[in-house]
């Protein structure tokens, strides 16, 4: 188990605190949500987690494997709908080394379909998810 709190700071900006680390994330609301957009909105952290948690366990495989990962990178891009507010469409875009054996991609990729973050967001969440082996 994890602790994790958040002060809320006034102005629609909070600071959350990782209980083990004590390592703070500040977020504030987007634009479109009566905010300034200043820092990572809550939703925005949800991409962000997506991206880091497939490049993390990506990187667990492979250095089991003996395959190096690093330099590998990702982009998300996040829709919102309105009515519910929430989450529509998470657009992955993984780059990785093109010196990753052709014959171990699909193992890789696979780990990365099946990381704890994607598989504790709701299915009604769009997430198409591309890989390029271009770095």
């Amino acid at each position: 188990m994890v602790k994790m709190s958040a002060l809320y700071q006034g102005e629609k900006h909070c600071e959350i605190t990782h209980g083990p680390s004590g390592a703070h994330i500040a977020t504030d609301a987007p634009k479109d949500n009566n905010g300034k957009g200043e820092l990572f909105s809550p939703t925005d952290l949800v991409g962000a987690a997506t991206g880091s948690c497939m490049l993390t366990v990506m990187a667990i495989a492979a250095e089991k494997d003996g395959v190096q990962l690093k330099g590998s990178r990702v982009t998300v891009e996040k829709e919102m709908t309105i009515n519910p507010r929430r989450i529509s469409k998470l657009t992955v875009v993984l780059h990785l080394p093109q010196n990753v054996p052709h014959d171990y991609r699909k193992k890789i990729e696979g780990i990365a379909l099946t990381c704890p973050v994607k598989l504790s967001l709701h299915p009604d969440i769009q997430m198409p998810i591309v890989f390029h082996y271009d770095i």
